[in-house]
């Protein structure tokens, strides 16, 4: 017999300007770099992107920032972002850390999921120069055309966009700011979870299972039935998956 199908519970998350802070990093570097009036010009710039529109030297100086060892390796968290992360990871959604891959510094590829080896273990990781075609039912990113792209094919897509100054003025129906107040993390939490609903069984289509003991061994890995993934088409009613998958594919309950 087949198994039912329900989407799968993944989200997106991008990695500089989301959870690592690529603009605090580049001003901090920047700022050693500069002389007297140009530290005032970076210190007083609303986001290092804004610098790159007023010469080209501006944008050549930053590229070789990025080039240079262990910059991206190095680059700090942003907090109020991971508190976001942690709640997708509380409702069980599948974390996947979505990145782009700089074009012409191909050694960020690597540093990049260096970070992310430190930073968020327990996410899969995937670098991209188009992130558009990658499936999810949410992305958290902070850059309107990447979440343009994305949503090109997501009509149903949730989007959480960190607040920063290039973003301030990107509004869409399925893309909820978050800026770290109050009011925007209850209208996210609540918006994940409605999305998270989506890819959980209903009890139409919800597989059969049967109760077992955990201590089970599995006849094909030799794993006890404790030890298997759990299908996270189940949660219960305190957000909690219950159901194991074991290799044959049957799903237990222990």
């Amino acid at each position: 017999m087949s198994t039912p199908a329900v989407a799968e519970p993944i989200a997106l998350v991008d990695m500089d300007g989301t959870l690592a802070d690529y603009d605090l990093g580049m001003r901090t570097v920047l700022l050693k770099l500069c002389n007297a009036e140009e530290r005032g010009m970076v210190a007083e710039a609303p986001d290092m992107h804004s610098l790159e529109g007023l010469g080209e030297h501006w944008k050549n100086r930053m590229d070789f920032i990025k080039q240079r060892a262990g910059w991206w390796r190095r680059l700090p968290r942003m907090e109020d972002n991971f508190r976001v992360l942690d709640l997708m990871r509380k409702m069980w959604f599948d974390i996947h850390i979505l990145t782009k891959g700089p074009w012409r510094t191909t050694s960020a590829w690597t540093e990049k999921v260096e970070w992310c080896r430190e930073h968020t273990p327990f996410a899969s990781v995937h670098i991209s120069e188009d992130k558009g075609l990658v499936y999810g039912k949410v992305l958290m990113d902070d850059w309107p055309p990447y979440i343009r792209r994305w949503l090109t094919w997501r009509s149903r897509g949730l989007v959480i966009m960190p607040a920063q100054p290039w973003n301030e003025k990107f509004t869409h129906p399925n893309v909820v700011r978050w800026d770290g107040t109050g009011a925007a993390w209850d209208l996210v939490e609540a918006r994940l979870w409605e999305t998270r609903q989506t890819a959980l069984y209903t009890p139409e289509n919800a597989p059969e299972f049967v109760r077992v003991s955990g201590d089970v061994t599995c006849e094909v890995c030799g794993e006890p039935y404790r030890n298997h993934p759990y299908d996270l088409g189940f949660l219960s009613y305190d957000r909690h998956p219950y159901i194991h998958t074991i290799c044959t594919g049957l799903r237990v309950k222990l």
